[in-house]
């Protein structure tokens, strides 16, 4: 809980002389949340009680989201300060590795990952998931220009009547406008990490060759880049935490995994027995010492419907939510409210 953190944060501040801002999208399965915009007025929120200050410590955990997003989070602090620095503790992935290379630095702990940069287009023009139909496939910027090098390099197809009809078999799987949009992308993230670079990195030629590698030539989205790779390789501006500010980095992120749920698996039919399937579940954090924690909530109540099929009446578990978006934790508490955390699996569909 937020009220257990306070003291890990004053630690922080002390140590690191800079204020501290935390972000936290989680990746807990069926519950996964990423950056997106409906943050930008919470972090106005929090900077605006924080005030303009030297130097910023951004605590950043997130598997990724809107690169838009991150290009904007990483104006607005510099905006506030002098100095912005980045605390990894575990991941900061894709959107969150763009945020990261926008710092003057980036602490990183010794399972810290950053990762490629290469963006995923997800529109309603989408190719839909089998057996899925209300659900769209993401489409990978590089997954695009993979499958077109391919042809091009490995099967060396030269051909410019087959090269125009493997052209249009892909926008027979993905839309022309979903094709226009992922290089339109792919042109952004290379000019927005451009920019950023330059806050760390001053040689021209190794800003290209970092995103070369950030965009393409790390072969898969998958890919993680630790503290070594990060300093070493690419040349970031890596700091090593020595053992106190490992420690302290470290039980911060414990108590938030433990508070979001890392890890656990949500059992709806436990819920069912226990807390009559009504569940309080969070996904996401902004926290501030002087702002307090706003915490992204799913809250709502799993039921048992009888469904006729061939085969006869059979029970459904249903999801049903009865809300979802961003509270204050003093909110949270008043409410009586408490995140619900599972052990076992089950298949819960959203309706």
């Amino acid at each position: 809980m937020y009220k257990n953190r306070v003291e890990l944060y004053k630690q922080l501040e002390d140590m690191l002389n800079a204020k501290v801002l935390t972000y936290i999208t989680s990746d807990r399965r069926g519950f996964e949340t990423q950056i997106a915009q409906d943050v930008i007025d919470l972090f106005i929120n929090h900077l605006d009680q924080i005030g303009t200050v030297p130097k910023i410590s951004l605590y950043l955990y997130t598997r990724g989201g809107d690169t838009a997003v991150a290009w904007n989070i990483v104006n607005l602090l510099r905006q506030y300060c002098d100095v912005l620095e980045v605390i990894i503790p575990h991941k900061a992935h894709s959107a969150g590795t763009l945020i990261s290379i926008g710092a003057n630095s980036i602490i990183m702990t010794k399972q810290a990952t950053l990762g490629p940069i290469d963006p995923s287009i997800n529109t309603p023009l989408n190719p839909a998931i089998p057996n899925n139909p209300m659900a769209t496939m993401p489409v990978s910027v590089e997954a695009v220009k993979g499958y077109l090098e391919f042809a091009k390099e490995e099967l060396a197809i030269k051909d410019d009547i087959a090269l125009s009809n493997i052209l249009i078999k892909l926008s027979d799987s993905v839309h022309p406008l979903v094709l226009g949009n992922v290089y339109r992308s792919r042109a952004q993230i290379k000019m927005l990490a451009e920019k950023l670079l330059t806050n760390q990195v001053t040689d021209q030629n190794k800003i290209k060759q970092i995103i070369a590698f950030l965009c393409s030539e790390s072969g898969s989205h998958d890919y993680t880049i630790n503290r070594r790779e990060a300093r070493d390789v690419l040349g970031l501006n890596i700091v090593k935490p020595d053992e106190h500010l490992y420690k302290l980095i470290k039980n911060l992120y414990d108590d938030i995994s433990k508070e979001l749920g890392f890890g656990d698996v949500f059992d709806p039919r436990a819920l069912l027995k226990t807390n009559g399937g009504e569940y309080t579940i969070k996904r996401g954090l902004v926290e501030s010492l002087p702002g307090g924690s706003n915490s992204f909530v799913s809250q709502g109540k799993i039921t048992i419907q009888s469904i006729s099929t061939p085969a006869g009446p059979q029970q459904r578990l249903s999801d049903d939510r009865i809300f979802e978006g961003w509270r204050l934790e003093s909110d949270i508490e008043d409410s009586g409210e408490d995140s619900i955390s599972n052990d076992a699996t089950d298949t819960v569909q959203h309706v």
